[in-house]
C-alpha cells in the first residue's frame, strides 16, 4: 500500500527548555520549579543553593551553547518544524518583574534566527513543566490569581518580540498533568485539595484564554493551540460499569480541551464540582477571557490504558495511575505500546473538537547500546515510530485534519519523570552519563537516517501494517 502524507505536512521533533538547555543560572536566568525538582517530576522538592550544580538537568545536553550544531543536525534530517519551549525564567527571572531580561530574550532571537537559516518553523510552548519558583514561594503558584497577570505580561512580551519569527504557539504543556503532579503543573503543594488544584487550573485556563487573545491581536497571521496529555482509556470489559467508568476517566482530561475549544466549562464538570464540594471563584471577566478559543489542538501520545470500576486493578506508572491493557506489550519503562491508539485518539479528538490537530510528542524511550564501531542500531525505535506514523496516515485517510508530527526527543535529552539520560528518545545520541560525565558529543543513530528518509519521501518509505 502506498503512503503519502499531505504536501504541507510539518515534520520535525520536540524538545523542552528544562530538559535540554542547561545553563540554568546563566545570563540572568532565575530558578524555576524544574530546577527545584532535580530528580524529576515526582522527586523531592528542594530549596536549593542558587549556584551549585545539583542535578543533571543543570547542564543537561548544553543546548544553550550547542544549539547551532543541533539545529544543523535537525536540518540534515529534513525538519520543517521544531517544537521548543521558552524558559519563562530566562525572560522574567522571578516572574513578577516589570521589565524582561534582555539577555534571555536575545538567546531565543539567536535560536529562531538559526532555525530560519534552514527554513525550520518554530512551534513554541510558553510554559513547559516549569514556572518561576519565586511565584511559588511568594504567591503560592497558580493558586493566586495574580499569576494570571504575570503570565499575561510574559506572553505579551514574547509575542511582541518574536512576532516576525514565530507563527505557531502553544500555551501550556500537557495542561491536564496538573491533576497528577500539581507542583509541576500549577506550583501547588502535592497534598493540595481538589478544590485548590482546580482553582489553580481555572486560573491557568483563564491565562491561556488571555494569551490566545493577545496572540491573535499581536500576530494576526499566527496560530495558537493548547496541548493535552493524550491519556486515552478503553473499557477493560464490556460491562456497563466499566464502560461508564472509562467515559468518566476520559472526561477527566478531555475537559481541558472542551474549555479551550468551546470557551466555557462543560456541564459534566459542573456536576463533578458539585458532587465533590468544589466551589471555584469564577469572575465575569474570567468567563469573558475563556471565550478566546484556540486555533488547533495539540497533544502528546505515548500509550493508552484501560478504564474500570474496580480501582484495585490500577497500577502506579512513572506518570499516571492506570489500568494496564492485557492485550498490549510494554516498553522498558512500563509504557504500553499501542500504535492503533493514536489513530483512535486522532479520530476521537477531531470528532469532538472539530479543530485541526497537531501531534507534538510521540516517541520511544529506551536504553541504547553503542557498538564497538560507534553505531547505534535502534531498530526498536524505528519499528515503534513506523507503526505509529502508519496509523497517523490512516487517521488522515479517515478525514482527520493533521497539521504535523514532532517526535519527542529528536536528540537525547533528560527525561522529565525521573531526570534520566539513560532513557533515550533521540535519533541523535549524546555522549552523557547519568553521573554527568561524558563529552556531550553528538552522533547519528540508525533511526536518524530512517527518519530522514521518511521526511524526504513525505511518508512513502514507511512500511504499511494494518491496524492490530
Amino acid at each position: 500500500m502506498s503512503i503519502k502524507f499531505p504536501q504541507n505536512f510539518l515534520w520535525g521533533g520536540a524538545i523542552a527548555a528544562n530538559q535540554v538547555e542547561g545553563a540554568y543560572r546563566e545570563d540572568g536566568k532565575g530558578l524555576s520549579t524544574s530546577d527545584c525538582t532535580p530528580n524529576g517530576l515526582f522527586g523531592e522538592i528542594i530549596n536549593r543553593n542558587e549556584t551549585e550544580i545539583t542535578s543533571i538537568k543543570d547542564r543537561a545536553i548544553d543546548f544553550y551553547h550547542r544549539y547551532p550544531e543541533d539545529i544543523a543536525l535537525f536540518a540534515e534530517m529534513g525538519f520543517t518544524c521544531l517544537r521548543i519551549s521558552i524558559a519563562w525564567t530566562r525572560i522574567f527571572p522571578n516572574g513578577d518583574e516589570e521589565q524582561p531580561n534582555e539577555k534571555g530574550l536575545a538567546f531565543y532571537d539567536k535560536l529562531f534566527d538559526e532555525m530560519a537559516k534552514y527554513n525550520i518553523s518554530p512551534l513554541v510552548t510558553l510554559s513547559h513543566y516549569e514556572m518561576p519558583y519565586h511565584l511559588v514561594t511568594k504567591y503560592s503558584g497558580w493558586g493566586n490569581r495574580k499569576v494570571i497577570d504575570f503570565f499575561t505580561r510574559y506572553a505579551k512580551t514574547v509575542f511582541e518580540r518574536y512576532k516576525d519569527k514565530v507563527k505557531y504557539w502553544l500555551t501550556f504543556n500537557e495542561i491536564n498533568m496538573s491533576l497528577h503532579e500539581p507542583f509541576t503543573g500549577v506550583g501547588l503543594a502535592r497534598n493540595s485539595t481538589k478544590e485548590q488544584i482546580y482553582q489553580a487550573i481555572h486560573h491557568q485556563l483563564v491565562a491561556s484564554g488571555r494569551a490566545v487573545k493577545l496572540c491573535h491581536q499581536i500576530i494576526p497571521d499566527a496560530k495558537i493551540g493548547n496541548m493535552l496529555l493524550g491519556a486515552v482509556a478503553y473499557p477493560l470489559s464490556p460491562k456497563p460499569a466499566d464502560v461508564w467508568a472509562t467515559h468518566q476517566e476520559n472526561h477527566g482530561w478531555l475537559f481541558f480541551g472542551d474549555v479551550q475549544t468551546r470557551g466555557y466549562y462543560p456541564t459534566y464538570m459542573r456536576r463533578y464540582f458539585k458532587e465533590n464540594h468544589i466551589n471555584l471563584h469564577i469572575t465575569d471577566q474570567d468567563r469573558e477571557d475563556l471565550k478566546a478559543t484556540i486555533d488547533f489542538v495539540s497533544f502528546s501520545y505515548y500509550m493508552s490504558c484501560c478504564g474500570t470500576s474496580d480501582n484495585s486493578l490500577r497500577k502506579k506508572g512513572n506518570i499516571l495511575d492506570m489500568v494496564p491493557n492485557p492485550h498490549l506489550k510494554a516498553s522498558e519503562w512500563g509504557w504500553q505500546i499501542d500504535p492503533t491508539g493514536i489513530r483512535y485518539l486522532l479520530n476521537l479528538l477531531y470528532e469532538r473538537f472539530q479543530k485541526p490537530l497537531f501531534i507534538v510528542e510521540n516517541g520511544l524511550g529506551a536504553k541504547d547500546k553503542v557498538e564497538a564501531d560507534g553505531t547505534i542500531n535502534d531498530d526498536y525505535r524505528i519499528d515503534y515510530m513506523n507503526d505509529h506514523l502508519v496509523q497517523v496516515y490512516e487517521a488522515i485517510e479517515d478525514g482527520v485534519e493533521v497539521i504535523g508530527y514532532t517526535s519527542w526527543g529528536p536528540i537525547d535529552l533528560i527525561s522529565a519523570s525521573k531526570a534520566e539520560i539513560t532513557k533515550r528518545y533521540g535519533f541523535i545520541y549524546v555522549d552523557l552519563n547519568q553521573d554527568g560525565s561524558g563529552s556531550l558529543q553528538r552522533s547519528r543513530k540508525k533511526s536518524f537516517y530512517w527518519y530522514q528518509s521518511v521526511i524526504k519521501s513525505n511518508g512513502e518509505t514507511l512500511k504499511y501494517k494494518p491496524s492490530i
